[in-house]
């Protein structure tokens, strides 16, 4: 450490970290901190796309519940049940032609007491309900391989699934699993004497690949997914896949295996939907479960959907690598103008250095001599060879005039003093203008490398609207609808950067907005964070007063408080918002029950650059917070108590 330390005390290696620490250092964190925000927000689309997909196929499942049950009914109540209704043997074989018409795997008809076999069928509640309440129903049950039998000699082999060897699965000493998830069916019917009756019909799900071939391509049509995904779905019974279209390899169903015993946990054991990266089989996927549960209320098995994760990980990976060599790049081009630069600040000051150095070592004749410059560090080594010179004079007149010399030496002594405070000032002045213009230069910069990849976000937006058909464009309005508006918000903030970077550049007009429907608009953009992290979010907007303010601006004020709020609340807690009339001005609070600010901390939480959050955040979102509010002629202030919460309050004039 002693051995460099004569080299930092040089000006020109001060200079050279002074010129290139922006570019070494704030710029990578400032693509490294944009990136992670980019690489959040598309894990938050791909879960928010597997959770529609889920959707769909529940919708899907439900729909073939609902078709199976009024197909039974109306079956029980036509015309051709009625005409064979007291003649047994033309009844079986109706029963028998409808059962494949209606593409069930068995169809019988019961009074209660008895059914096919040993079957008791007032053990299941759908046929209870269609023989005591008269109502049809349509429900999932799981029958045992002596009731399968009982119904159709070939539903029990049908049924049964050997269990394979499945890695993270839930230990386990079965080798089969010899039951069956059924869509169970049942309407009332009345007997030739009478009495009331059920047509009992049902579909066994196990091994049926049709069923979860049709879920697949409903959810997964092309395009759906980019180049090397691939999308699946599946239906389990408890843990073991019955049906599916995942792959042990090729061509091979992945029939048999069993979910890992944490997605097992939460949605069989705690009833709650998975949506998130799990290990499918053999690789990565993202996916949804959610349970589904049986006539008896029992949670029975599950329904899921996803897609493979490894194409949006290499795309992820592509990016950061693109970005790290986009800023190689652009160093490679500009730390040479970097250097040149500061070249024209350390030579001249190296020189007046030397120079001051040769004259306090006895040499009165030294000089800076001309520069061929006229900036204003040339003019400062102008005035001290003028200074010099001066000097040199006063040095001759001293032999003449000894008693007289020295009370001009010191007048001039002051004069060099304050000579020398002067060009440290003047210094310190280009210094930081040199910082300021560079840290300008780069946020510029930054916004610019953003707005490209908005631009092909909006675009292929645009052409996954005109790809879809109009019905299918229906069905992701929502999704496209709020990703517009994501994309419209994020250029909004890339321009109020540049704003705090160059605001000569940019002037606004000023827009009447209301706070209260603001502050609706922003809960709806930060649910997903407050429902993540578990905040309670109260409302109390009683003002519907308009303010000078454009919308853009005070949304991205009110989005910011509310971020920060949660931020402070990592384990759950209580945000309250409230918006007021007072007086010729309209107040919004917001308040929250996290961990505080401390009182040296609060102080400084409004000065742009500074933050808490580390790597998390760049500081400028109280600033420009402070910024637009102060603009629209209002102004914003923080009270916190550490340990129970913090309090901010913004009043706007009342347009």
């Amino acid at each position: 450490m002693t051995l460099f330390r004569p080299l930092f005390r040089s000006v020109r290696m001060r200079l050279l970290v002074i010129a290139l620490l922006p570019m070494l250092v704030l710029m990578p964190l400032l693509l490294g901190s944009a990136m992670l925000r980019w690489t959040g927000r598309v894990d938050d689309l791909l879960i928010t796309k597997v959770n529609g997909d889920l959707t769909i196929a529940d919708q899907y499942l439900q729909r073939l519940l609902e078709n199976s049950g009024e197909r039974l009914d109306a079956f029980a109540k036509s015309a051709a049940l009625r005409d064979v209704m007291d003649r047994p043997a033309a009844r079986r074989a109706r029963l028998r032609t409808q059962r494949r018409a209606l593409g069930l795997d068995f169809l019988y008809l019961t009074d209660g007491s008895t059914g096919p076999g040993d079957l008791h069928p007032t053990d299941w509640p759908v046929v209870q309900s269609a023989l005591n309440k008269g109502q049809w129903g349509s429900v999932v049950d799981i029958m045992g391989q002596k009731t399968l039998t009982a119904l159709d000699l070939g539903l029990g082999q049908q049924a049964a699934i050997q269990l394979v060897p499945t890695r993270a699965a839930v230990p386990t000493t079965r080798t089969i699993e010899d039951r069956g998830m059924v869509i169970h069916s049942a309407a009332p019917v009345t007997l030739p004497d009478g009495r009331p009756g059920a047509l009992v019909g049902g579909l066994l799900l196990n091994r049926n690949l049709g069923f979860i071939d049709t879920i697949n391509n409903l959810v997964y049509r092309d395009r759906s997914l980019p180049d090397g995904s691939q999308g699946t779905a599946t239906l389990f019974l408890d843990d073991v896949r019955v049906s599916t279209n995942v792959r042990l390899f090729e061509g091979v169903r992945a029939l048999g295996t069993r979910v890992s015993a944490e997605v097992r946990a939460r949605v069989l054991g705690e009833g709650r939907t998975w949506l998130d990266r799990a290990f499918v089989v053999n690789d990565w996927y993202i996916s949804a479960y959610q349970p589904i549960t049986d006539s008896f209320g029992k949670r029975v098995g599950m329904l899921y959907v996803g897609f493979l994760e490894t194409p949006f990980r290499e795309a992820k990976t592509r990016s950061a690598l693109t970005m790290g060599l986009i800023f190689l790049a652009i160093a490679a081009l500009s730390i040479p103008i970097f250097l040149r630069w500061a070249g024209r600040i350390f030579g001249p000051l190296e020189s007046m250095t030397k120079t001051i150095a040769r004259v306090e070592g006895g040499d009165l004749t030294a000089r800076n001599g001309p520069t061929g410059d006229s900036g204003e560090i040339a003019q400062v080594a102008g005035h001290l060879d003028d200074l010099l010179d001066q000097v040199q004079e006063r040095d001759k007149q001293l032999r003449d005039w000894a008693e007289s010399l020295e009370r001009k030496v010191e007048d001039r002594t002051r004069d060099l003093r304050e000579a020398n405070r002067k060009l440290e000032d003047t210094t310190e002045q280009l210094i930081m203008s040199e910082k300021l213009a560079t840290v300008g230069e780069i946020t510029a910069s930054v916004a610019h490398e953003i707005n490209n990849p908005m631009a092909v976000i909006q675009g292929n937006l645009d052409v996954a609207r005109s790809l879809l058909a109009e019905a299918e464009a229906e069905k992701v309005k929502t999704e496209f609808t709020l990703i517009d508006d994501q994309v419209y918000r994020i250029g909004a903030i890339v321009s109020k950067l540049l704003q705090f970077a160059r605001p000569e550049e940019y002037s606004g007009e000023d827009a009447l907005t209301c706070p209260a429907d603001v502050v609706r608009d922003c809960l709806v953009l930060t649910a997903h964070q407050t429902e993540k992290a578990g905040v309670e979010v109260t409302t109390d907007l009683q003002s519907d007063r308009q303010v000078a303010m454009s919308r853009t601006e005070l949304q991205q004020v009110m989005v910011n408080l509310i971020i920060n709020a949660v931020h402070a609340m990592p384990g759950g807690g209580r945000l309250g918002i409230s918006v007021w009339d007072s007086g010729d001005t309209v107040t919004i609070e917001v308040n929250d029950t996290g961990r505080g600010i401390a009182a040296d901390v609060l102080k400084r939480i409004f000065d742009p650059f500074f933050t808490t959050k580390q790597a998390e955040g760049t500081g400028l979102g109280l600033s420009i917070s402070q910024r637009l509010v102060a603009r629209a002629g209002g102004e914003i202030s923080a009270t916190s108590t550490p340990g129970q919460g913090s309090r901010f309050t913004v009043t706007l004039p009342a347009a």
